[in-house]
């Protein structure tokens, strides 16, 4: 039986984790948390200088470590580069504990002149890149899973997934509802293999994507979120650690709201 302390029940140590987007934003909230916690962390982007950067500030806190793969999601043939060189890295034993699907893409332009561009792009990387992915890696998902301990894929939601946005990102908030179920779908196909599916809705954090809607409208915002603020780091890494854990093993095909109660509040 595995330990009921704190110690061993959210325990994420010496597991392997990749992130993809892991350099940046909510991706680096998360690869934060589980470098800390004595993780190992590969990190896949395309800014092959963030990622260095990140991997060098992580390193410098101890405890786990941090590498990066430099891979271009809005290049199919990179999936199978990342695939590969994480087998590479890993050796021929390779597993692959925990893969965070957190690369994304928005596009906000009004109804009237929204383009098709705007779809193929977010659609591919928000939703058809996350499937593919998760098909190239799951040889090495299932190498690390078990029964009692399966193997995790986590992906990265959002509420605008779960509710209609008042700003116009079209594709974004049809990507997400996809990505939702489609984890729901993934959960139930690779539970039998050991691998669990779940997705975080994500309400505001401070990231990239949302840097000029926060900045714009931060007091909007947070004015609507029951608890008065947005994300913090600790929020979404200690949800993916709790996921990630002994802890999360029976979790299996949920979309989790991480937005403060945004989606409970009532605007009358």
């Amino acid at each position: 039986m595995a330990s009921m302390d704190i110690s061993g029940l959210f325990s994420v140590k010496d597991k392997v984790v990749l992130v993809t987007g892991g350099a940046k934003g909510i991706g680096r909230m998360i690869s934060t948390g589980f470098v800390a916690n004595g993780a190992k962390v590969y990190i896949a982007s395309r800014d092959a200088a963030a990622c260095a950067q990140a991997c060098k500030e992580l390193n410098a806190m101890g405890k786990g470590r941090a590498e990066y793969i430099t891979a271009d999601f809005y290049k199919e043939e990179d999936l199978k580069k990342l695939a590969d060189g994480l087998q590479q890295r890993e050796g021929s034993k390779c597993k692959l504990h925990i893969l965070v699907n957190n690369s994304g893409s928005n596009w906000g332009e009004s109804y009237d002149s929204y383009p098709s561009t705007a779809w193929d792009r977010v659609l591919t990387l928000n939703l058809k890149r996350v499937f593919q992915l998760t098909q190239a890696v799951t040889p090495l998902l299932e190498a690390a899973g078990s029964k009692e301990d399966p193997a995790r894929v986590i992906n990265i939601g959002s509420v605008d997934g779960l509710r209609v946005p008042g700003l116009e990102t079209f594709a974004y908030s049809a990507s997400k509802a996809g990505l939702h179920h489609l984890s729901r779908v993934l959960a139930g196909h690779l539970g039998p293999r050991h691998v669990t599916s779940n997705t975080l809705a994500c309400g505001p954090f401070q990231s990239k994507m949302m840097k000029a809607t926060l900045e714009k409208f931060k007091d909007v915002i947070e004015g609507g979120v029951p608890l008065g603020r947005i994300g913090s780091p600790e929020d979404v890494a200690g949800a993916c650690i709790w996921l990630g854990s002994r802890a999360g093993a029976w979790v299996n095909g949920a979309t989790i709201a991480l937005d403060g109660g945004s989606l409970v509040s009532a605007k009358l």
